[in-house]
């Protein structure tokens, strides 16, 4: 008699479902907020080695539709003593990199080259009694790591942020940031009596109006916050805005006797000229 032999196949395991690609120099989103239809912020994890002074700015972005990184220079708005990075954006519709950066979520990724530069840095400024940050638009963000760093308040009696948008709303991030510092537990001290906020509106009427270079010529803002007008010997300034704006309140600053200065040769005052602009 012929035993019948019974042959039972392996079974087969599910194919793995292909692993989702990590982009080059990644780093993982962790928040995201919409402050209005034009502007928005985002934090990322941060790498491990990345070691930055506060106000640098680093290239960060997405793949482009070439397959090649697509990257732009974004200064990072979190201090460099803080465990994420932070950055500040506009949104342009046809915008190369924006128009596809204002839909990050949580949990997806953006490529970031961790190498920081930068002029907008204490390094780069003879020491002072004052000094003025003055921006236009997201150029803010590198100064929203400025105002966050004691090192700031260490070195200067007064620190005036002047910030100019077209309406209230865009200058929602500044406002709710200078007012989170006043409340702060790290630096909340350092900053009382030393932080001056002075925001200004050029479309929106407002209870301050008018162009930051408006503003200076004219003497407005020294009477409004009760301060002498700039001179080299006391007072200190971070520029950055777009490029007319740059060179309108370089003039500006060199009417007041301030010289531009850098991280090789520092003086009175120091503009960013790799701010992105409304063309992202």
């Amino acid at each position: 008699m012929t035993e019948s032999l019974t042959v039972t196949a392996p079974a087969t395991k599910p194919a793995p479902k292909p692993a989702k690609p990590h982009l080059p120099d990644a780093q993982m989103v962790t928040t995201v907020k919409h402050w209005t239809d034009r502007l928005f912020s985002f934090r990322v994890t941060r790498p491990q080695s990345l070691r930055f002074r506060s106000g640098e700015f680093v290239m960060i972005g997405l793949m482009g539709d070439n397959g090649k990184p697509l990257l732009r220079a974004y200064s990072i708005a979190s201090p460099n003593w803080d465990e994420e990075l932070e950055f500040y954006s506009i949104k342009v519709p046809d915008g190369p990199l924006t128009s596809k950066l204002q839909h990050i979520n949580v949990g997806d990724e953006i490529i970031l080259r961790p190498k920081p530069v930068g002029t907008l840095v204490h390094d780069a400024l003879l020491p002072g009694k004052r000094v003025w940050f003055l921006a236009t638009g997201t150029g803010i963000a590198p100064f929203a790591s400025l105002m966050r760093d004691p090192e700031t308040y260490e070195k200067y009696d007064q620190v005036i942020m002047m910030h100019t948008c077209r309406t209230a709303d865009e200058l929602e991030y500044g406002r709710q940031l200078v007012e989170d510092l006043q409340n702060d537990e790290l630096i909340g001290e350092m900053v009382e009596g030393k932080l001056r906020y002075y925001p200004t509106t050029t479309r929106e009427e407002t209870a301050h109006m008018g162009r930051i270079t408006d503003n200076l010529s004219s003497g407005k803002v020294f009477e409004d916050l009760g301060l002498p007008r700039m001179n080299p010997e006391e007072d200190r300034a971070m520029v950055c805005g777009s490029l007319d704006f740059n060179i309108d309140v370089k003039a500006v600053l060199e009417s007041f006797g301030l010289r531009e200065g850098a991280n090789s040769e520092p003086k009175e005052y120091v503009v960013e000229k790799a701010f992105v602009g409304d063309g992202i």
